[in-house]
């Protein structure tokens, strides 16, 4: 039991890391904005779970919840010709979970911080059916409380994720927002114990449906491979494995508010925590 107890949280950390750690794109999120612009967000994300699957198999007595609060701001400029902008995005989390019938130690409060830049060398011709193409480089720092024996959003080491971003006009309103990522984690050691974990990919496409500039309705899709875990040279089970989908709905308030509301469900997950509702509530200021 005390094996199963101790898998159990390992399996936690590293399930709450990958959504902490993946880099997600909303509806619209690679639009190029006039230099000299500042976007200011504010995210709350409510996750929730009664199944954690481990090799194949669900472990009784096992549920999630977790509340975090993610300010991030978009910094937009000129670099040579080329649109550009820096990102800053700090997350904070408060979270309770049982493994097998067991509570679980937690550590709350600020997550690891990530810096990242964007150029778009590819901008769209037509509003309506142009190409916007973008590449970034996000670097995650290890900014969070970290403890191998506790739950956190902390990693406790660096983490580097390009990634490839586009918007493809359909015409009529309609748009395919897309993105795909790959996320190389630094081995780190613990208590003289090494910790690793293999590249982990990410997927994100949407099919946004744009209703004039204020207001539209995004079905998308994210799915997650790789981050196989290993403590000590020895694989845990443990990996990246998430299949979700998500329903978005952005408004403007006014020229410079804008909200958006997303949920979402897991539908295939290996090695973590099957998330039943993803819920995340999004509020922006333009300046």
């Amino acid at each position: 039991m005390k094996m199963t107890q101790t898998l159990g949280a390992t399996a936690v950390a590293l399930s709450l890391a990958a959504p902490a750690q993946a880099i997600d794109v909303g509806p619209a999120d690679y639009t190029i904005l006039p230099g000299g612009t500042t976007l200011g967000m504010l995210y709350w994300q409510h996750l929730s779970s009664d199944t954690l699957r481990v090799d194949g198999s669900d472990v009784p007595g096992s549920s999630f919840e977790a509340d975090v609060a993610i300010m991030r701001s978009l910094n937009y400029f000129t670099l040579g010709d080329m649109p550009a902008a820096f990102h800053v995005v700090a997350p904070f989390a408060s979270i309770d979970a049982d493994i097998g019938g067991f509570g679980q130690k937690t550590t709350d409060g600020l997550g690891d911080t990530t810096l990242g830049l964007t150029l778009w060398p590819v901008q769209p011709d037509t509003p309506d059916t142009g190409t916007t193409l973008g590449f970034s480089l996000f670097a995650t720092l290890p900014t969070g409380d970290y403890d191998p024996a506790r739950l956190g959003i902390g990693e406790g080491t660096f983490t580097i994720t390009p990634q490839v971003g586009v918007i493809q006009g359909l015409g009529n309103g309609f748009y395919f927002d897309g993105a795909l990522d790959v996320a190389f984690q630094q081995d780190h050691d613990e208590n003289g114990v090494t910790h690793e974990r293999d590249p982990s990919w990410q997927l994100q496409t949407m099919l946004r449906k744009q209703w004039g500039p204020g207001t539209s309705m995004t079905i998308g899709y994210s799915g997650q491979r790789g981050g196989d875990q290993s403590v000590g040279g020895v694989k845990t089970g443990l990996k990246t494995h998430r299949d979700q989908v998500r329903l978005y709905g952005t408004h403007f308030l006014n020229p410079t508010t804008q909200i958006q509301g997303m949920i979402g469900k897991d539908f295939n997950v290996e090695g973590g925590f099957e998330y039943d509702s993803v819920t995340q509530i999004r509020l922006v200021k333009v300046f």
